[in-house]
């Protein structure tokens, strides 16, 4: 861990940007800079003005981002429009008072903006495992004063038990489940099914669940799907599909065959929603 991103419990705003890093994100926020390429470079451009995170407002809610060791938190602080196709499909599918799930949460930029949409009467479960990035969630969660959302630290897997996780390329946003060879810098966490996690926290329906575990989506959702009540079925669902070579079989089409239709794809992510009725396709 490099000092740039070594965690701090200093009260949220006392790493507000100062005016020169204010001007780089506004500039950057407004240009082709905040394409994905230019992200790392924009991010050493800040931290040369002030080494650290940055506290800045998300999509209405607080964040701490460490964007130096982070493509999610670089993408979320240079990029006002970072995940927002995702986020206003979730958001078409949740009403007010409504459940989102976020099987993968990372530092929160899905559970701490849709918290906002499902309101006070609402819940969100966010679920990750990593403790730095837990920490930095839990962080964001309190800023936030979300008190709706329900932090799980453990990984959602297949089985209850433990996995071995690891992050890889100085990204904490790419930590995935080693199934090969774990490296050296590999944790193991606690695993729990998704069934399991949604009883404990008193779950009886989700409007919307998005899920990005860097290709261990499929063991997270066919014994989901096989074991749940299809009144714990989510209306809508968002998935991330970069690692799905990764997969052993393929959890889209296990949810198409269910009764699930593909809305739209995006290069990163796969939009699905329940088609009305679906319960005479389930296997």
């Amino acid at each position: 861990m490099t000092p740039d991103n070594a965690p701090s419990s200093a009260p949220f705003g006392a790493f507000a940007p100062n005016a020169a890093q204010a001007a780089v994100i506004r500039l950057t926020q407004g240009s082709r800079l905040k394409r994905g390429a230019f992200r790392p470079w924009m991010s050493r451009l800040v931290n040369l003005m002030r080494g650290g995170p940055v506290d800045v407002q998300y999509q209405g809610a607080s964040f701490r981002f460490y964007h130096q060791g982070s493509a999610t938190e670089r993408g979320a602080l240079f990029n006002p429009d970072y995940n927002l196709d995702e986020l206003d499909f979730l958001r078409q599918h949740t009403p007010a008072g409504g459940v989102f799930v976020d099987v993968g949460a990372n530092v929160g930029t899905f559970a701490l903006v849709m918290a906002r949409q499902v309101g006070s009467a609402g819940k969100v479960v966010a679920i990750e495992p990593h403790p730095m990035t837990f920490g930095r969630l839990s962080f964001n969660h309190a800023a936030s004063k979300a008190t709706q959302v329900r932090l799980v630290q453990a990984a959602a897997g297949d089985s209850d038990g433990e996995l071995m996780i690891e992050s890889g390329g100085g990204n904490l946003g790419a930590t995935h489940v080693v199934t090969g060879t774990a490296s050296t810098d590999a944790i193991k966490v606690p695993s729990l099914r998704l069934t399991r996690i949604l009883d404990e926290a008193g779950i009886a329906n989700v409007d919307s669940l998005k899920i990005d575990v860097e290709g261990f989506e499929d063991r997270v959702l066919i014994g989901f799907f096989r074991d749940a009540p299809q009144s714990l079925w989510p209306r809508a669902v968002v998935i991330e599909h970069l690692s799905q070579n990764e997969w052993r079989d393929d959890c889209i089409a296990d949810m198409v065959a269910r009764g699930f239709a593909i809305a739209r794809k995006t290069r990163s992510n796969t939009f699905l929603s329940r088609i009305s009725g679906s319960a005479a396709k389930a296997r």
